[in-house]
């Protein structure tokens, strides 16, 4: 009787959790929404495995971590064949969202964690995600060029743009010039200072209006 109890919770979860993706993102593909309303039922089932995301944030899943994936498909849509490298994606974030939400796009996810990779990568099939390949590796050690990169508050910018800096292929195929495409939060005048006018902050806020967005950004740096 508990693990039914406990089980419909989860359920309810979940689709209380889907719906703020959908809330915000009205013109998904059947597959689409399908694919969001699974992947949280994934998270949790591989969080029991492996420690992917805190206690505390579990029951928060959709919003702190795949909407806030998401904030990025605010910023741009990316044309078919864009290349994008996820680093530091821990258990896939924000790159299994954006390639739910963008299926001709190519994504690239990396981390030092290997048994984070191996959870992306299960997901990833679990949904049939073809866009998506996973590989236990640092970012210094991918020698390939992408059109964007992505993280979320994986070290601070300097350090990130450091690693990432050469990875950023020239040639343009989407409206925003290739670079650096950052979830960040907090105060980030000083740490983008050197940067000048090359960053550009898009809060998140201006977007979502859960609570959790009002000190998280979108940080934008040219390649």
């Amino acid at each position: 009787m508990a693990q039914q109890l406990n089980n419909s919770i989860t359920q309810q979860l979940l689709l209380d959790g889907s719906a703020i993706i959908f809330k915000y993102f009205p013109g998904l593909s059947q597959d689409q929404k399908l694919k969001f309303e699974r992947l949280g039922g994934l998270y949790i089932e591989w969080n029991e495995k492996i420690n992917l995301i805190s206690r505390k944030d579990i029951d928060f899943l959709y919003e702190k971590h795949i909407l806030h994936s998401l904030g990025i498909a605010k910023i741009i849509r990316f044309s078919t064949g864009t290349s994008v490298l996820d680093v530091g994606t821990g258990g896939g974030f924000p790159g299994i969202p954006l390639a739910i939400m963008f299926p001709e796009a190519r994504f690239t996810l990396v981390d030092s964690i290997g048994k984070k990779i191996m959870v992306v990568n299960e997901i990833a099939k679990a949904l049939d995600l073809k866009n998506v390949r996973g590989y236990h590796k640092r970012a210094e050690e991918i020698n390939q060029s992408f059109d964007f990169i992505t993280g979320r508050a994986v070290t601070d910018m300097n350090a990130f743009y450091g690693w990432v800096r050469k990875k950023i292929k020239k040639e343009q195929q989407n409206g925003l010039p290739n670079g650096i495409l950052y979830l960040k939060g907090g105060d980030l005048d000083s740490e983008l200072a050197p940067f000048g006018q090359a960053a550009q902050v898009y809060p998140l806020s201006d977007y979502f209006e859960e609570e959790f967005f009002k000190t998280k950004a979108v940080v934008y740096v040219e390649g």
